[in-house]
């Protein structure tokens, strides 16, 4: 490697902590002093009428009880996202493949994230987000790299939390680390 290179990968890393670092404040500021623990597994709820009567063209609205502030929602019955940004912003919303096991609703923060990994299920995964840990299994948001969104074999405990390679990039760039994470029924 150059002199050259090894000066702008030096740069573009000192700026990755530093936007880490800011952002990881960001978050700090607005987290609970106490999250409470991720605590056994839950049973999915079933989806509610109006999640299956909604029409497409309109905005799914953020689930009432879901907080405050800048953080991702997700609700286990509905199978959905929300990346709730800045007072203002329209949030991003999008369909998720539930996992096997599921964190009990409540407030969590992303504690680790990775490019691309290889997934419980034995899958190549990318943008993996995690967040919470359920009887020994470690749950997060993730694309599969062939961007399919199967159901996944209910005879396997699996934390993954699926969307499409889009979805997935979105989520990579919104949920940072530390970023907060609140699960709604």
């Amino acid at each position: 490697m150059s002199r050259s290179s090894s000066g702008i990968v030096a740069g573009l890393t000192a700026a990755a902590v530093a936007a880490v670092g800011f952002l990881g404040y960001q978050a700090s500021a607005t987290a609970p002093a106490r999250p409470p623990k991720a605590a056994a597994q839950a049973p999915a709820p079933a989806p509610s009428q109006s999640a299956a009567k909604q029409d497409p063209a309109k905005p799914v609205p953020v689930p009432e009880g879901s907080g405050t502030g800048v953080r991702v929602v997700y609700s286990v019955g509905q199978k959905r996202v929300w990346l709730v940004g800045d007072a203002g912003q329209q949030p991003k919303s999008f369909t998720v493949m539930p996992s096997t096991v599921h964190p009990k609703a409540g407030s969590y923060q992303v504690g680790s994230r990775s490019g691309a990994v290889t997934g419980s299920d034995g899958v190549p995964i990318e943008h993996v987000v995690r967040f919470a840990t359920v009887e020994g299994v470690a749950v997060g948001f993730s694309a599969r790299a062939d961007g399919a969104t199967p159901e996944p074999d209910p005879n396997k405990k699996t934390g993954g939390i699926r969307m499409t390679k889009a979805d997935g990039d979105a989520m990579w760039a919104f949920a940072t680390i530390n970023s907060k994470v609140v699960v709604v029924p």
